[in-house]
């Protein structure tokens, strides 16, 4: 079982007792949210993606952001195809709606999107559709294993949404 792997993966760090699971769903960002009790945004979802001919990658972002085609692109070099439910289950060992870079049935480069900066503290999923784990931005790298900070993201910015320049 999914969940199993990632608490394994916490208590080597001792933090399996800081994995919570809930009573209610926690599958989409909403759900999520509404359960743990917080803005969508600081939900972190993971997202899985392969090129052509490319080995899958994760990427994590803010729960309010989407993926922009052309940063993705040019960060990756090849355009963005998420993979299927059957190609995530296979490539991370979780289900749709528990994904998150923790546990991993394969090796994978996990990449944290900047979208999630803005916020001391996240929660991404941990292997169910009714788990999370609160993470600060540095654990969240550290326990992912990331391997870089990235802006492929759109969506998140109040101005960038208005079509202005970032600030931050």
């Amino acid at each position: 079982m999914s969940i199993t792997n990632v608490k394994e993966h916490f208590r080597r760090v001792g933090r399996e007792q800081d994995v919570q699971e809930f009573s209610t769903s926690s599958a989409t960002v909403e759900m999520a949210a509404a359960t743990i009790g917080v803005i969508p945004a600081r939900i972190a979802k993971t997202l899985s993606f392969r090129g052509a001919d490319k080995p899958a990658i994760l990427i994590v972002a803010a729960g309010d952001a989407k993926i922009d085609n052309k940063k993705f692109r040019e960060a990756f070099g090849f355009k963005a195809r998420m993979l299927g439910p059957d190609e995530v289950l296979e490539q991370t060992g979780h289900e749709i709606g528990g994904v998150c870079p923790f546990g991993l049935a394969h090796e994978l480069e996990v990449y944290l999107d900047m979208s999630m900066k803005r916020f001391d503290t996240l929660y991404p999923a941990c292997g169910s559709t009714n788990s999370a784990i609160e993470l600060s931005c540095d654990e969240l790298y550290m326990y992912a294993g990331a391997k870089d900070w990235v802006d492929v993201c759109k969506g998140w910015n109040e101005a960038e949404a208005l079509g202005e320049e970032p600030t931050a």
